[in-house]
């Protein structure tokens, strides 16, 4: 059985109440997020409240952090409460919707691990269900909310499944929202990319692309960028 808790460097984060376990794709996007001069940032579905701790670590901001299933959102608040950034993260239990009616404030950037599938046929857990799959928060309702949360100068830093990510890139792009970095991700050298990380901006300029290998020829047998970029969270590097 997996455990109910996952060691970090700096913070512990408890899972066991959670929609949905602490995941890869979050790690990534914490450690690769654009966070250089940023004073404001807003945690779209925080869940365990992995970006939002892991931004608090790389920064001096004020964060923002929003969850609407009941359980996660306490999951965090245990979990924020217990780390060495408490004083600097709010946590808000609500939906986006709700937050944007709300929301007295603009933000440097948003960073979110969003529901990833559109389509598909939605998981038998409601929570995990409503956390997957964008039953309650589309990618649009996300991309216009974001072009009035964030500051004029600000970003909107996600991860998505290539496929969706495509499509996501699309639509960011006809609502005024650039893709001004990415962060391509394969799992090892041989497979297709599985996730693609994204920085949009509603300034004008070329996209800084980059690739990462998670494992190089083996299981555990990590690329030395996948070390460099998660070096200050995993105990293991």
């Amino acid at each position: 059985m997996a455990n109910n808790y996952f060691i970090f460097k700096q913070f512990t984060l408890h899972q066991e109440h959670a929609a949905f376990r602490i995941t890869t794709d979050s790690v990534l996007l914490g450690a690769w997020a654009d966070l250089n001069g940023v004073k404001s940032i807003l945690d779209i579905g925080t869940g365990t409240g992995i970006l939002a701790l892991m931004a608090a670590q790389r920064s001096d901001a004020y964060i923002v952090a929003i969850e609407p299933d009941r359980n996660s959102f306490m999951q965090a608040g245990l979990n924020i409460a217990n780390s060495p950034w408490h004083d600097r993260i709010s946590l808000v239990n609500t939906t986006l919707q709700e937050y944007l009616i709300s929301a007295g404030m603009l933000f440097d950037t948003i960073i979110t691990n969003p529901p990833f599938f559109n389509d598909s046929l939605l998981n038998p857990d409601p929570g995990k269900a409503k956390a997957r799959h964008s039953v309650t928060l589309t990618h649009r309702t996300l991309l216009d909310a974001s072009l009035r949360l964030i500051s004029p100068g600000g970003t909107l830093q996600t991860v998505l499944p290539v496929n969706e990510a495509t499509a996501f890139t699309e639509m960011a792009s006809s609502a005024g929202l650039t893709c001004v970095r990415r962060l391509t991700v394969k799992p090892t050298p041989h497979l297709p990319p599985s996730r693609m990380l994204m920085t949009l901006a509603l300034v004008q300029r070329a996209c800084e692309e980059k690739t990462i290998v998670i494992e190089k020829d083996g299981r555990h047998d990590y690329s030395d960028e996948y070390r460099s970029l998660t070096k200050d969270f995993y105990l293991k590097f």
